[in-house]
């Protein structure tokens, strides 16, 4: 991805998360309660934490969601090109165009077809060991969803914390301190806890939605990697 499309996502994810902010709660449409955005404020220098991670892992998510893609695993132009070669039964063609492709299917038919001369059985074992290679890198991009979503409890913590200290520093300074006083910690505390816990849901449901689409993407690429490779000559000749 370029860096102005780096740019352009982390604009709209940046306004995403304030214009939510800034919406009005449902209590002051009844005559009471603050706004999000005065909740926000609330919340102290660990509430803008709490944006950066929002906007870190929601940029992390819509190019994990762009990159995650068939079209994009296996373009059809790679895999028309690579079959074609192969039903012509030009297997340094089909080679040669696998690896100059840096897509998943492109290398785990070039991890493949390089064993060609051994046999169809070395083929398939050459496949399999670049397929999971691949798929641990796949993997390792959308894990960075399940840190945002561990990371994010751990800083509305944080917030918890700093929002009692806030609270205690009031009971030392006052001798009488009233609810009104001691509500700035408490909110501090209790909307930290709330953003931790809403950005931990939100995050980690879409880490496993990522992994089951990378499981289910990687194995429609390897089922179609391997019908490829059954019509060519090496399979034939094995089989019989």
């Amino acid at each position: 991805m370029t860096k102005r499309s780096q740019s352009v996502l982390f604009g709209l994810a940046t306004f995403a998360v304030l214009a939510a902010v800034s919406s009005p709660a449902f209590g002051q449409e009844h005559g009471g309660g603050k706004t999000m955005m005065q909740l926000f404020e609330a919340t102290g220098w660990v509430g803008w934490l709490m944006v950066i991670t929002s906007v870190t892992g929601t940029i992390i998510l819509i190019q994990n969601l762009l990159e995650m893609r068939m079209e994009r695993l296996a373009p059809p132009g790679v895999t028309a090109q690579i079959e074609e070669a192969i039903n012509s039964g030009d297997l340094d063609k089909a080679l040669e165009v696998a690896m100059a492709e840096h897509c998943y299917f492109g290398q785990i038919m070039a991890g493949g077809l390089i064993m060609k001369e051994a046999g169809y059985e070395h083929v398939i074992n050459g496949m399999e060991q670049v397929a999971a290679e691949e798929t641990f890198k796949l993997n390792a991009k959308i894990s960075n969803l399940s840190l945002i979503g561990n990371v994010a409890p751990l800083i509305g913590l944080l917030g918890t914390v700093t929002g009692m200290i806030s609270s205690f520093q009031i009971i030392e300074t006052k001798a009488a301190p009233t609810p009104a006083d001691l509500a700035v910690g408490v909110y501090e505390s209790l909307v930290n806890t709330t953003l931790g816990l809403f950005l931990a849901i939100v995050f980690l449901t879409c880490f496993f939605f990522m992994k089951n689409k990378v499981t289910m993407l990687s194995l429609n690429a390897n089922l179609m990697a391997v019908e490829m490779l059954k019509n060519t000559r090496l399979y034939e000749r094995d089989r019989h």
